[in-house]
């Protein structure tokens, strides 16, 4: 350092949150920044990149710069704790988060030779030591074995360990860490008055009388620290915000002192930095002052994610004044006193009780400032526990929080309550002291009795109006009581020991005190490696990873501008059905950068387009029949400037009924042409009456939807060439060759006219296969009359609203078995919620029937279906394409028969697998099935039986924390349900240098693909694989492509692949034979100069597929995957909470083409599956949610719709992949892996449903129960009935679901 003073800390931040003006004067590190492909990536990207953990890439550069934070900033190695906690607020769609984890874990290492150059050799023994564990470790390179062969091993033995190297000159790279700008270290702070885009003013102050007089000149001033809240605000809610008052280097306001009676906190001090300070004082006060402290740091640690906590201050969350914060009812509860100075300088205090006023008010005036906070000491015998409850565990809000205090002293032999405070989060406009109850605690002795009389006057003293905002109103009333609860026994606890205290807790009661400290993240990935020539079958890295590590892979977005190019913002329609009246668009004429507006009478051609039926328009005409339905588009020279214009167009309507859900549709019978769809085998009303079932039941299962959430949001960009005569496109999609027809169709232009390129896209899983060309579509218009480039880019919240999710269903199922709890006839009608336009809802209805058995022989089943129309925004594809709606209808009445029938459900499946040979409902014959093969590895591998014993034996000895386990299979049917789709082309180009350039029509969007068919083909010509490159999709080099969906694409297009190769080959033959090439590229110069063509399109058309709805018989499918998975869950009864202890998957994919790609797929697919049977809802403004606006989603960004995080991946999980399986049907007898495993999260949900099973049965309720997914902690916790949630509902309550 260059002066001793001078601290030097290295900090992971939101670069969307962080305002530019924030980091003057510091060093800004991006992921260029610390490694490239050029001059050698960092050891960290080396590592990312090697154990297959980035996949579609969006979210690595994030991941990479958490860890790089982490470890420049941490004194010594961090630990497996530090590693987890420090990637919270990562977001990862694709990988299951796994691979990331174990290529951090190196870093957790015990030996120092990755950071220097010594040898990983054991000194004094020879053994290898493994700098992930820094134990011996046979994962060191072997003799006689190439590192490639090692690496390999260790994959397969669970070891994650590589070498990191530089592949351009050898050498490690960490003695090429940045050093901090030595001109920056000579520079010293200064006062800034800046200014920024419409009239923003950005004051950084340096000290606390700066502050002041910036405070009395502008009284609205925001102040800021890390801008966590003000940069929501501004973006998202559109608040304006004309002056800023930096506060991070006012030293007055970032002190923290500790005083004799208390700890004072700087307003502006950072909570990680807190967090750092109050351990402190926790290890070195005695411990009954740091009561306070500890909940406060047990509180903060689910507070955001590393990168908010970085730079959110304590006063900011204090003066937000949220309802739901975290903090403000500690500090209330803690008696904590905050002191306040006005621009004169007078100071003065408020406790914390007085200080909030209502939502975001609190009792601060406009010439004030939130100077500090003073946190007493707490005293003997005080106790002090906070308590949250969120839908997702990391970097979640609350649902409901609280803090609680309460101060013991022993009077006449009896512990009686001296002095308490509750106050609870999330349950009125601002953080509650629920006075009465508070109160009532005091001069109590501290027992039942009291326990029982406070949670009267607590469910008297908080009261939620039915329509109360954020809804859950039963769920959040239940865990105030579950709250207290849990504090009554968690003070017991503390208490125990004590002389005259007699209130002991019972040893079952013990699991509601004691926190579920989810251990570390253990797996194995175990799979076979069968190579196939010299590339196909073995587990190669992404050949696109040391790009995505690096920050260099290019996504749609990244690339330079072109010049001349307009940006493009929706004018999209507020109500839910309704007639248009009149467009006001002189607002947005006005508007600075204003370059147009299009609406639907500016169309050069046609303004109806659809994936299958034209039933939606480019720009509605006379009615709206969804909110987010597009009306027109407005042009302007910036992207913000675009949003601005069109936010000022004023449209005026007619508002018309509408309807919602399923439910609604059906009763109204809204439902789309020509939509309904019969399938039939045997006679299932002659089986019901025959008397042949032993018992018949009927019932209803609703299933809720899921938001794609791709990390990188739709977008396109367009532009024309000579004069309008073409037109070119970059689309982030699944389907170009539906961009290129949406487009074409609507300029009235020839599709060979049209070119759509993709090069690679942040994620799709369906939601970029349909509903991204409708946007195409509308910035095709701008672009063309204008002859000027166009890119339109969503807004993640514009996004989810407007471009559909996984379909809901609603399901009616009879099933008639008998005794033994074999299925003999099933009947089953279900509707989907197909949305403003029929999209590929029928399809995915068609879809659904066609998986209606799950794995199981029925031999007399019907089949009904219908797709919904309603007033929502039209809903398409996702992984599994209606497959898992439908899988979990049928595996909801296997559980139920088993519970009928006394068996446990595992019993049940088995019996009714199908099998080789199985004639289904749908004409078509099982002829290779691995499905009783894999169940039953699976149940030897996982041990279930001893499993079920032991979890049988924990929940026999706890009361409040249950676990559950569950055991279900998937037998999913692999092509495109309508044949003609069923086809691929591929061109290979073999250039004189002896390397390939392989163009195909399938898109790699993570799944890699490119990685698979590039394997193919290296394989085939026995080349190397760096000599085979993929560039783009384009839909001038391969025509009329099928969408790459339906985990078809490595079948298809790695056959059409492998048909161009032998075909290059054959004509290569005739000159091969005559001599002796030392090389491919030899070869390949002789064959160019004897004029052999070096370019070949390959096709391929999958055989003996073809369905007739008519006859409703056919086959369907080429062949099957099969798979099942074993997963047990741990909840907490009282607030819904869970966790998932462990997870085993084995999925048969033949010869797998690549299986470390593969078995990333299936651990993406598990945790995406997870969270839609467990954690994402979506909310829409619907009869169950009377708080949201008719038709809006509410639950539309990152904030309010939470997918998983590496929190919610399971501490034990463990994938295989079936071995010796060779499937003839496909690509070198590989089977396909992308949505099979999807469904196998299923395990997770009804292990969490065996679980309730179990806390229900021990209250008495032994029935049969309905669980709808998501089962969110709402949902868990209300079917777990018990005395406390009969305070609030009855034991048949059921949650509110959008469907």
């Amino acid at each position: 350092m260059a002066e001793p003073e001078f601290l030097l800390s290295h900090h992971a931040i939101n670069a969307c949150l962080a305002p530019l003006y924030s980091v003057e004067g510091m060093h800004v590190i991006t992921v260029e920044g610390i490694g490239s492909n050029k001059a050698g990536l960092h050891p960290i990207q080396e590592s990312l990149a090697r154990l297959h953990s980035s996949q579609c890439g969006f979210c690595t550069p994030g991941f990479v710069m958490s860890m790089y934070a982490l470890l420049r900033s941490s004194k010594e190695p961090p630990s497996e704790e530090q590693i987890e906690e420090n990637l919270a607020g990562n977001l990862c769609r694709c990988t299951g988060y796994r691979p990331i984890i174990e290529a951090f874990r190196v870093f957790a290492k015990t030996n120092n030779a990755l950071y220097t150059k010594t040898s990983l050799q054991g000194i004094s023994t020879g053994e290898f030591i493994c700098p992930s564990t820094g134990k011996p470790c046979s994962c060191g390179p072997q003799a006689g074995s190439s590192e490639k062969e090692s690496i390999e091993k260790n994959l397969r033995n669970g070891c994650g360990w590589k070498p990191f190297h530089n592949e351009t000159d050898g050498t490690t790279y960490t003695s090429k860490e940045l050093i901090f700008p030595p001109e920056l270290l000579l520079r010293k702070l200064t006062y800034l008055s800046l200014s920024g885009s419409n009239g923003l003013k950005w004051h950084r102050p340096l000290k606390l009388q700066h502050v002041l007089d910036l405070k009395a000149r502008f009284p609205d001033a925001k102040l800021v620290v890390g801008n966590t809240e003000v940069g929501i605000e501004v973006r998202l809610k559109r608040i304006l915000c004309p002056v800023l008052i930096s506060v991070a280097h006012v030293p007055e306001l970032n002190h923290i002192r500790v005083e004799d009676s208390s700890l004072e906190i700087g307003a502006a001090v950072k909570l990680s930095l807190l967090v750092d300070v109050l351990k402190k004082v926790r290890d070195e006060r005695p411990e009954y002052e740091t009561s306070s402290c500890r909940a406060l740091i047990d509180q903060i640690k689910w507070f955001g994610g590393t990168q908010i906590r970085n730079v959110a201050s304590v006063g900011g969350n204090i003066c937000t004044a949220s309802p739901i914060s975290d903090l403000n009812p500690l500090w209330i509860a803690a008696g904590a006193k905050f002191c306040i100075m006005d621009c004169e300088g007078n100071v003065r205090t408020c406790l914390a009780k007085n200080f909030f006023k209502g939502d975001s008010k609190v009792d601060l005036g406009s010439s004030e400032i939130l100077l500090s906070v003073s946190l007493p000491w707490n005293r003997p015998f005080e106790f002090v526990k906070e308590f949250k409850q969120s839908h997702r565990r990391d970097d979640d809000f609350a649902i409901v929080n609280a803090g609680m205090r309460v101060c013991l002293e022993e009077k006449h032999r009896k512990w009686v309550v001296s002095d308490a405070l509750i106050v609870y989060g999330g349950v009125a406009p601002f953080s509650f002291a629920a006075s009465k109850t508070s109160h009532f605690l005091v001069g109590k002795n501290w027992n039942k009795e009291l326990l029982h009389g406070a949670l009267k006057i607590l469910g008297e003293e908080i009261a939620l109006k039915e329509d109360a905002p954020g809804g859950m109103v039963e769920f959040r009333k239940s865990l105030t009581f579950s709250f207290f609860f849990k504090f009554f026994l968690w003070v017991c606890h503390q208490m125990d020991g004590q002389p005259s205290f007699i209130e002991k807790v019972p040893a079952s009661h013990i699991s509601a005190v004691n926190s579920s400290l989810q251990p570390y993240i253990s797996s194995v990935q175990d799979f076979e490696i069968k190579k196939q020539g010299n590339s196909v079958g073995s587990p190669e890295a992404h050949l696109s990873s040391r790009l995505q590590v690096s920050g260099e892979a290019e996504y749609l977005d990244d690339g330079s501008t072109p010049p001349n190019c307009l940006h493009a913002a929706l004018v999209l329609s507020e109500k839910p059905h309704a007639r248009i009246l009149s467009i006001d668009d002189s607002g947005a004429k006005s508007s600075t950068g204003f370059a147009g507006i299009f609406l639907a009478k500016d169309v050069p051609s046609n303004n109806k387009i659809g994936a299958i039926v034209a039933d939606e328009e480019v720009f509605a005409t006379e009615f709206v029949t969804c909110v987010g339905q597009v009306i027109g588009v407005v042009v302007a020279d910036t992207h913000e400037n675009a949003k601005l214009a069109a936010r000022k167009v004023q449209v005026e309507y007619e508002e018309l009924p509408a309807v919602f859900s399923i439910e609604d549709a059906i009763q109204a019978n809204s439902y789309h042409p020509n939509a309904e769809r019969r399938l039939n085998m045997g006679d299932v009303e002659q089986c019901f009456q025959s008397g042949q079932c032993d018992h018949i039941i009927e019932g209803e299962v609703r299933v809720g939807g899921q938001e794609h959430f791709y990390l990188e949001p739709q977008g396109t960009l367009i532009w024309t060439v000579d004069s309008g005569n073409e037109v070119h496109m970059l689309s982030s999609t699944q389907a170009p060759q539906k961009h290129q027809e949406y487009v074409s169709h609507v300029l009235g232009l020839p599709m060979s006219k049209v070119v759509c390129k993709t090069k690679r896209i942040g994620g799709g899983f369906g939601g970029k296969e349909s509903r991204s060309a409708f946007l195409a579509a509308a910035v095709a218009v701008p672009s063309y009359l204008l002859d000027r480039p166009v890119k339109l880019i969503l807004d993640r919240d514009i996004d989810m609203k407007i471009t559909g999710q996984r379909h809901s269903f609603f399901g009616k199922y009879k099933v008639g078995f008998t005794n033994e709890g074999k299925v003999l006839a099933f009947d089953l009608r279900i509707y989907n919620n197909g949305g403003n336009s029929l999209d590929l809802s029928l399809t995915v209805l068609e879809g659904a029937m066609l998986q209606a058995n799950n794995a199981y022989d029925i031999p007399n089943m019907r089949v009904y279906g219908n797709v919904c129309f309603t007033n929502l925004p039209s809903n398409t594809a996702f992984r599994g394409f209606g497959a898992p709606q439908v899988m979990l209808m049928v595996e909801n009445w296997i559980e139920r028969i088993g519970l009928k029938v006394n068996k446990i459900p595992e019993e049940i499946r088995e019996m009714n697998f199908v099998s080789k040979g199985s004639i289904l409902y749908y004409g078509q014959k099982v002829e290779d099935c691995n499905l009783g093969r894999v169940w039953n590895e699976l149940k030897s591998s996982c041990d279930f039986i001893n499993a079920q014993k032991e979890v049988e034996n924990f929940n026999r000895h706890n009361r409040w924390k249950k676990r559950g386990i569950a055991m279900v299979p998937t037998n999913l049917g692999i092509s495109f349900t309508t044949k003609f789709v069923n086809q691929a082309g591929a061109l290979i180009q073999v250039y004189t240098d002896g390397t390939v350039l392989v163009t195909h029509g399938g898109v790699e969007m993570g799944q890699g693909l490119h990685t698979k068919l590039a394997q193919i083909a290296a394989s085939s010509f026995n080349i190397p694989l760096n000599a085979v490159f993929i560039s783009e999709t384009s839909t001038d080099k391969v025509p009329n492509a099928s969408a790459t969906a339906a985990s078809v694409s490595s079948d298809l297009y790695g056959a059409a692949v492998l048909d161009a190769c032998e075909q290059l080959k054959a004509r290569m033959e005739p000159i091969a034979s005559k001599n002796n090439f030392s090389s491919f590229a030899e070869l390949v110069s002789a064959c160019y100069m004897e004029r052999i063509d070096l370019s070949a399109h390959g096709f391929f058309v999958t055989p003996d597929i073809g369905f007739d709805w008519k006859s409703g018989k056919g086959n369907v499918f080429r062949y099957y995957t099969s798979g099942a998975s074993f997963s047990e869950v741990e909840i907490d009864t009282l607030t819904g909470d869970f966790h998932t202890r462990r997870a085993d998957l084995l999925v048969d994919v033949g010869f797998s083409l690549n299986p470390a790609i593969d078995v990333g797929q299936v651990e993406g697919g598990f945790l995406q599956g997870l969270g839609w049977f467990a954690l994402e809802e979506l909310k829409w403004g619907d009869k169950a949610h009377k708080w949201i606006s008719p038709g809006y989603l509410f639950t539309s960004g990152p904030g309010s719709y939470k997918i998983p995080t590496l929190n919610d991946v399971p501490s034990k999980f463990n994938v295989s992949l079936l071995k010796n399986a060779p499937n003839a049907k496909a690509i070198h007898f590989s089977k396909a892996v992308g949505e099979p495993p999807f469904f196998l999260a299923s395990s997770v949900f009804f292990a969490i449903k065996n679980a309730i099973k179990s806390a229900r049965m021990e209250a008495g309720y032994n029935d049969w129960f309905p669980l709808d997914n998501p089962a969110t902690p709402e949902r868990i916790r209300m079917a777990c009935t018990d005395e406390f949630t009969r305070l609030v509902v009855d034991s048949d309550f059921r949650p509110k679901l959008s469907v």
